[in-house]
């Protein structure tokens, strides 16, 4: 198979920005993947992907002309319906074979084998290799109907008659392997070698392509278009990065916001512009968000982060004089930021406090009540869980921060940006003179919004998200509001994780019993749903503690005793990791399985007590002595906080507990002697199992 490089590019109006690297990863991927499968592609073929506004494109190495021959099998029938008994071909038979597109003489090329059930005809044939003009038509019209299109267009091709349906319109294909056209089409259009270059740069409107090799060169030189997503995106970070060093700064770091711009512009320029210092007044987050999220434009800070008056543009045009450009881009940002100061100057003429009763008005669910009802419960649950933690000043200062928490959601600079939720209500609280840890408490009461994001900063603002994340996973769950599969409307796995974080990294003196039967008080709901709840809440905890890079086993062996303080599982998590390492864990941790199994089988209660002048076996009397002197040890340790240092305690009892079950017979004919080994037993396995379940260690 002689092979030469392959490129297909499909040319279209502007595409949708945050759409764009994955259109263009699919688009290359997909076509490879096909062209692979047809047997088209050497085993060394790479696949590098293009993907500018108004392009989607693949360069493949080393493609066949034509893929090989290969021999097949074709299944037919069983041998008593193809044959008659003299061994002719049935009417049935034959139908078959003129399907495939043979006449009766290929009876007797015809092959049995049997199935284990019966002998089954086959036909062995060659089937011819698909040409790369097959191949290509095939995988082009796949790679088309399987593009993530965010939203479909539908839209006449030039026939005037016809219409397809694509993400925008196509306008022009080009397939050239090596520097032959292809002749394939798709959307209307058939394949050539011309494409077009920059709306306004280009040197040339149309850009002939040479050949697949010099189609990324051509571009650039010719049509002012760097075509590579990622080789465009390094240059607009490096040229952010030069601008904000001469002047000091450093551009904000946004990768969504660096991967949206790089979707927009074909050959970027950055450049410098500015804004009066007065706005300046407006809290940053404002103003910064006004800037990326309207005009996708770079705010530049100071070296301790602050917002400067300045920032950067990337352009889609280099003129020789930019001025221009920069005065538009100028002009088109002062009003955005002028409503934001109007926003900000309008919001704090009204105090917090006053817009209480507007959350009466705005429905939070319709089995659950408005948003007022909704802050009102969650007042009650940080009210209730502060008063475990401090003393009547800290309790005020949780119930304020709660019951200010949501009020911004009310403010005009809220409505127009619902991002800065939180935010603002620090700002306006800060404003009327609250109280700081109230003030971040209102900002703070989201945290943590996604995986990795920080806790809130103070116990205040703790509390209060606390209680804003129960009262929704208590209050969604008593409806029969669950996650359900991969569904997750109300983000239920997001707020359970914040939960647990916030228990586990704070260390808190709280018992998540008791924190989901309190929360549960204030909706009259069931310990059923208590139950769903851990049970939900265990589950997400697990998966957490397993992609930190814990065993299923070992997350196991902690969880299944259900730690009611969550602040104790890192440590009795990291406490079972160091055991697991030691080298009588494993003899252990099967003993203790053992020992479960054993107690789980008698009915009634074994207690862990034990009549010394009852032993008889020397195994007996050694296994408790070995007991009577580390299980008080251990528990020490345990009773300190050291849960490593008492599992590790417990490595001694190998020995005694091998020789044990090998020596002594537990379930003896003597029902004292059998009782005071089960005890025996019973204070093995109570002493093993305060940190974590070590039988889920064995294997």
């Amino acid at each position: 198979m002689s092979t030469r490089n392959l490129l297909v590019e499909l040319f279209v109006e502007e595409l949708p920005p945050k759409a764009l690297r994955k259109l263009g990863e699919a688009f290359s991927g997909v076509l490879a993947e096909n062209l692979k499968a047809s047997g088209l592609l050497a085993d060394s073929s790479i696949t590098t992907t293009f993907a500018s506004p108004r392009r989607l494109a693949a360069y493949i190495t080393a493609v066949g002309d034509k893929a090989a021959d290969k021999q097949v099998a074709q299944k037919l029938m069983p041998a008593t319906v193809a044959l008659d008994a003299n061994g002719n071909a049935t009417p049935a038979l034959l139908k078959k074979l003129q399907a495939l597109g043979e006449d009766e003489s290929a009876v007797t090329k015809l092959r049995k084998e049997n199935d284990g059930k019966a002998d089954i005809l086959f036909l062995d044939a060659t089937q011819a290799g698909a040409t790369l003009q097959e191949g290509l038509q095939k995988a082009l019209d796949e790679t088309l109907a399987k593009l993530p299109i965010p939203k479909v267009m539908t839209y006449q091709i030039n026939d005037g008659w016809q219409s397809v349906n694509f993400v925008r319109p196509a306008h022009g294909l080009v397939a050239l392997h090596g520097s032959d056209v292809v002749q394939v089409s798709a959307l209307g259009l058939t394949a050539s070698n011309t494409t077009q270059g920059h709306r306004f740069e280009a040197k040339n409107p149309i850009v002939t392509i040479t050949s697949a090799d010099t189609y990324a060169q051509q571009l650039a030189d010719e049509g002012a278009v760097i075509a590579g997503f990622d080789t465009r995106r390094a240059e607009i970070a490096k040229q952010l990065q030069a601008a904000a060093d001469k002047q000091g700064l450093k551009p904000i770091e946004d990768e969504a916001l660096l991967d949206e711009v790089t979707a927009l512009v074909e050959r970027p320029n950055v450049l410098l512009g500015q804004f009066e210092e007065e706005f300046l007044a407006v809290p940053q987050e404002c103003l910064i968000l006004t800037m990326k999220a309207n005009q996708k434009y770079f705010p530049l800070l100071d070296a301790s982060g602050k917002l400067t008056n300045k920032f950067l543009i990337v352009s889609n045009i280099n003129p020789v004089d930019a001025s221009k450009v920069i005065g538009g881009n100028e002009r088109v940002v002062r009003p955005r930021l002028a409503d934001a100061k109007f926003f900000f100057d309008q919001d704090r003429k009204k105090t917090l406090e006053s817009r209480l009763a507007g959350l009466g008005k705005v429905v939070y669910h319709n089995k659950l009540g408005s948003q007022g009802e909704r802050n009102e419960r969650v007042v009650a649950i940080a009210s209730a869980i502060a008063q475990h933690i401090g003393g009547d000043g800290f309790v005020v200062k949780v119930a304020q921060a709660a019951r200010l928490s949501k009020v911004d959601l009310l403010t005009d600079m809220v409505g127009e940006f619902p991002e800065l939720q939180g935010i603002m209500g620090r700002y306006y609280a800060q404003h009327e003179g609250l109280a700081d840890d109230v003030a971040y408490a209102i900002e703070d009461h989201y945290r943590p919004r996604f995986a990795g994001d920080e806790l809130p900063r103070s116990q205040v603002g703790v509390v209060v998200a606390l209680a804003d994340k129960l009262e929704t996973l208590v209050g969604l769950f008593s409806i029969g509001e669950k996650p359900t599969g991969d569904k997750d409307p109300f983000a239920l796995r997001r707020q359970a994780l914040g939960i647990l974080r916030m228990l586990m990294e704070t260390d808190l003196p709280l018992a998540f019993d008791q924190l989901i039967a309190q929360t549960l008080s204030v909706f009259n709901g069931s310990q059923d749903v208590a139950e769903a709840i851990k049970a939900f809440c265990f589950d997400r905890l697990a998966v957490n503690l397993r992609d930190q890079g814990a065993s299923a086993q070992e997350v196991d062996a902690v969880l299944s005793l259900s730690p009611n303080q969550l602040a104790e599982v890192p440590r009795r998590l990291s406490a079972v990791q160091a055991f697991a390492n030691l080298a009588e864990a494993p003899a252990l941790a099967a003993a203790n399985k053992r020992v479960s199994n054993i107690l789980k089988k008698v009915e009634g209660e074994v207690k862990a007590e034990v009549k010394a002048e009852l032993l008889q076996e020397t195994a007996e009397k050694d296994l408790y002595q070995a007991l009577a002197t580390t299980k008080p040890k251990a528990d020490q340790l345990f009773e300190t906080g050291d849960y490593t240092a008492s599992l590790q305690a417990l490595a001694v009892l190998k020995a005694p507990v091998d020789t044990f079950f090998d020596e002594v017979m537990v379930n003896a004919d003597d029902p004292a002697l059998k009782a005071n080994r089960l005890g025996l037993l019973a204070t093995l396995h109570q002493a093993m199992n305060r940190v974590a379940d070590l039988s889920k260690l064995a294997s």
